[in-house]
C-alpha cells in the first residue's frame, strides 16, 4: 500500500524585531528545502506564527495545525529549532506523545532529530531535559541581576508610571511636568472627596486620560494612591507578576529616597490613611454600593420556576459582605427544596463567562470548531467543574458569531437540523477543489520564474487563466449556496457581546484570565456592574446552588453541563 505524505511546517519567531530580520522568510524556506529535498515530500502546509511567545502553545497557527493533525492530514511535522514548538518541557511533552498516536513524525532540522527511529527519538528526549534546565538556569541568573539591580536603586525596564518619563542620561524615570499635575490633581480630589470612585468619574469627565490614553476606572486610581513611587520610593519584587498576589514582605525590595518625588511623603501618608480605613469599612463615602444586590430579579429556580429573594451575608474579614439569594418557593413555604445561592458562586461564574465570550468574539474564525469555542467559553479554573455546554447553545452562538465576524465569506457551518446536510457536504468538496487550483497557481508560477527549462509567457498566461477561470466558477457556486445557507440558518443577534467588551476593555478586565470578582466589587461602583449585566443577560437558572443555565437578551440560552451531574 502506497503512503501519502504530506508534512505541516511550523514557524515561530518571539518578537517583531525578530519578524523584521527575516527570521519567518528564511525559516520557511530552509523547511521547504528540507520537505522537498532530503524527505521527497512535495505536499507540504506552512503554518506560522509571528510574535508569539514559547511558553504556552496558546497560539492561533499552532493550534490549527494540531486541529489537523487530529485529522490524520498530516505524516510529518517539520520544525527549524524544537524550541520553535514549546520552550516548556511539559507542553512539549504532552504535544509530542499525542502526534505520535497518530503516526506523525516530528523532525527539527537545526538539531538533526528525526523520530522516525529509535536513536532520534531518545536523543530528542535527552536534549529537551537539558533545554528546560537551561532555561530555567537562566531565569534564575537573570533574576539575581535584576534584584541585586534594585537594591541599588536602578531601573529593571517597564513602563513609566504616570508622572513620570524616561532619561536616558539618568537611566531612570524623571518627573513630567504635565502628567504629573495629574498626578498632584488625583491625590488633592482623593484627600478632599475621601473616594476613588468619585476621582475617577471627575477624570473621565474631563476627559483627562490614562498613562496608555484609556479611560480610569476605580482601580487605576487606587493603584496611583497606593505607590510608593510617587513620594520618591522605589519597591520592587513586590508581587508575582505585574498583577498577581503580593510576596511576603521579606522578599520586597524597598530603596526610600531614590529618585525625584512627585507627591510629598506626608501627602501619600495621609491619603493611603484615608484608603485603609475605607477598606475597612469595605465602602467609601459618597459610594452607594451598600445595599446594591447585583444578581437581584434576574435569578430563577429550577425546580419551581420562581425567582429568588436578595439579602446580604455576613461580613467577611476583609470587609466584602456578599449577597445572598433564597427562592421565594422557599421563603413563602410553597414546597420547593432549593439550596440558597450566594453571590460568590453567581458572581464569578457570570462575569468570567461574559469575559469568555467577548474573547470568543475576538478569536473565533471559519477554522475553528464548536470544540475550540467551547474551549473558549469554559476556560478559567472558574468553570473547571463543568464538562461541557448543550449542543444547542453552543452551535448557535458559533453561528451568531461567524455571521457577525465575517462578512460575505464561507463559513464551515456545524451540523444542524436546519441546515441541510448534502449542501453542507458540497460546500467542503467545492472549497477543498479551490484550494487545489489556488495551489496548482502557485506551482504553475514557481515553474515559470525558476525552472531552468521554463515554459514560454504564452503557455503560463494561458494555464493560469484556465486555472483562474476554475476557481472563479467555484466562487459562484459557493457564492449560490452561501446565500442559500443565509436563508436556511436563523442566527441571533449578539450585539450585547459588543456591550460586554466595552465593559470590560474599559475597566480593565478582559485581558486577565480570570477576574477577580470580589476585587471588582470593591473597586468598581456596584450600581454599575448590576446595569451592565441586566443589559445583556434575561436570567440565571440556578438548581442546587449552582448556576444551571444563562438566558441572554437576544434569546440565545446556555445550559452547563457539571461533571458530578448535570444539573
Amino acid at each position: 500500500m502506497i503512503i501519502i505524505k504530506k508534512a505541516a511546517l511550523y514557524i515561530r519567531v518571539s518578537t517583531h524585531h525578530q519578524i523584521d530580520r527575516d527570521s519567518l522568510p528564511f525559516q520557511r524556506q530552509e523547511l521547504i528545502n528540507y520537505s522537498k529535498y532530503l524527505l521527497g515530500i512535495d505536499d507540504y502546509e506552512i503554518f506560522e506564527d509571528a510574535g508569539y511567545s514559547g511558553k504556552n502553545m496558546d497560539r492561533p497557527a499552532f493550534q490549527d495545525m494540531m486541529a489537523r493533525i487530529r485529522q490524520g492530514e498530516f505524516t510529518h511535522l517539520l520544525v527549524w529549532k524544537i524550541d520553535r514548538i514549546s520552550r516548556n518541557l511539559k507542553d512539549f511533552t504532552e504535544m509530542y506523545e499525542e502526534i505520535k498516536k497518530y503516526g506523525v513524525t516530528f523532525i527539527s532540522k537545526n538539531e538533526q532529530f528525526d523520530t522516525s527511529s529509535a536513536m532520534g527519538e531518545a536523543m530528542l528526549k535527552i536534549i529537551l531535559v537539558f533545554a528546560e534546565l537551561e532555561r530555567k538556569l537562566t531565569a534564575e541568573r537573570v533574576s539575581s541581576i535584576m534584584l541585586s539591580r534594585a537594591e541599588k536603586g536602578l531601573w529593571n525596564g517597564a513602563q513609566c508610571p504616570l508622572g513620570y518619563k524616561w532619561d536616558d542620561e539618568k537611566k531612570f524615570p524623571v518627573p513630567d511636568e504635565e502628567e504629573a499635575k495629574v498626578v498632584q490633581f488625583i491625590y488633592d480630589k482623593y484627600e478632599e472627596l475621601r473616594s476613588a470612585f468619585q476621582v475617577m468619574k471627575i477624570l473621565n469627565t474631563n476627559n483627562i486620560k490614562t498613562k496608555r490614553g484609556g479611560t480610569w476606572t476605580s482601580k487605576t486610581v487606587v493603584d496611583i494612591i497606593r505607590n510608593p513611587f510617587y513620594k520618591g520610593t522605589y519597591r520592587y519584587n513586590y508581587r508575582e507578576s505585574a498583577r498577581g498576589k503580593k510576596k511576603d514582605k521579606s522578599e520586597w525590595i524597598i530603596v526610600d529616597d531614590n529618585h525625584e518625588a512627585i507627591i510629598s511623603k506626608e501627602q501619600w501618608e495621609r491619603c493611603n490613611k484615608i484608603m485603609d480605613f475605607n477598606a475597612s469599612r469595605n465602602t467609601a463615602l459618597l459610594r452607594k454600593n451598600t445595599h446594591t444586590h447585583i444578581f437581584s430579579g434576574l435569578v430563577k429556580c429550577k425546580k419551581c420556576g420562581r425567582g429568588f429573594n436578595a439579602a446580604l451575608d455576613q461580613p467577611r474579614s476583609d470587609g466584602y459582605r456578599p449577597s445572598i439569594y433564597r427562592c421565594q418557593g422557599k421563603s413563602r413555604a410553597l414546597g420547593c427544596d432549593a439550596k440558597m445561592v450566594s453571590e460568590i458562586t453567581l458572581g464569578p461564574f457570570v462575569i468570567n463567562y461574559l469575559a469568555n465570550l467577548s474573547k470568543a468574539q475576538q478569536k473565533l474564525t471559519k477554522k475553528h470548531n464548536l470544540k475550540d469555542l467551547e474551549k473558549i467559553l469554559l476556560s478559567g479554573k472558574t468553570f473547571k467543574n463543568i464538562a461541557g455546554i448543550e449542543t444547542k447553545g453552543l452551535e448557535s452562538i458559533y453561528i451568531s458569531i461567524l455571521y457577525s465576524n465575517l462578512d460575505n465569506v464561507l463559513i464551515d457551518m456545524p451540523k444542524n437540523k436546519d441546515v441541510k446536510k448534502e449542501n453542507i457536504s458540497e460546500m467542503e468538496i467545492l472549497k477543498k477543489e479551490k484550494e487545489k487550483y489556488e495551489r496548482a497557481i502557485d506551482r504553475l508560477q514557481n515553474l515559470y520564474l525558476f525552472s531552468e527549462e521554463s515554459m514560454s509567457e504564452k503557455d503560463f498566461l494561458l494555464q493560469k487563466h484556465k486555472l483562474k477561470n476554475k476557481i472563479d466558477d467555484i466562487n459562484k457556486k459557493l457564492h449560490e449556496l452561501h446565500e442559500e445557507h443565509s436563508n436556511q440558518v436563523a442566527y441571533n443577534d449578539i450585539s450585547f457581546l459588543q456591550k460586554a467588551s466595552h465593559f470590560m476593555i474599559s475597566n480593565e478586565l478582559l485581558n486577565k484570565k480570570t477576574i477577580d470578582y470580589k476585587n471588582m466589587v470593591m473597586t468598581i461602583d456596584k450600581k454599575l456592574i448590576k446595569d451592565f449585566i441586566n443589559t445583556v443577560i434575561d436570567k440565571v437558572i440556578v438548581d442546587d446552588g449552582k448556576v444551571s443555565s444563562i438566558c441572554f437578551k437576544n434569546g440565545l440560552t446556555h445550559k452547563f453541563i457539571y461533571r458530578d451531574k448535570d444539573i
